[in-house]
């Protein structure tokens, strides 16, 4: 299995809390929006997760820990 580069994972989880801050501050403005539904997305699939709030998770873990958060190689390592 692949593993994301810790440094982006790191760089994009920042990304991610900038912008939900700029979301909360303006939260009428879809450009803001789009932008951060953008990341949350890219964070999702980096991290093998289905919401936004699960890869946000994943990707504190992994970046603490150095080791691999998403579910699907945890859950690889229990059927072997």
């Amino acid at each position: 299995m692949l593993l994301p580069d810790a440094n982006t994972v790191d760089r994009l989880l920042r990304h991610y809390r900038t912008q939900e801050r700029s979301v909360l501050a303006r939260p009428c403005d879809l450009s803001v929006r789009r932008r951060f539904e953008d990341t949350a997305y890219t964070l999702c699939v980096l991290m093998g997760e289905r919401t936004a709030h699960e890869a946000v998770r994943a990707a504190e873990r992994y970046v603490a820990q150095g080791r691999p958060a998403p579910r699907e190689a945890l859950e690889g390592l229990a059927g072997s």
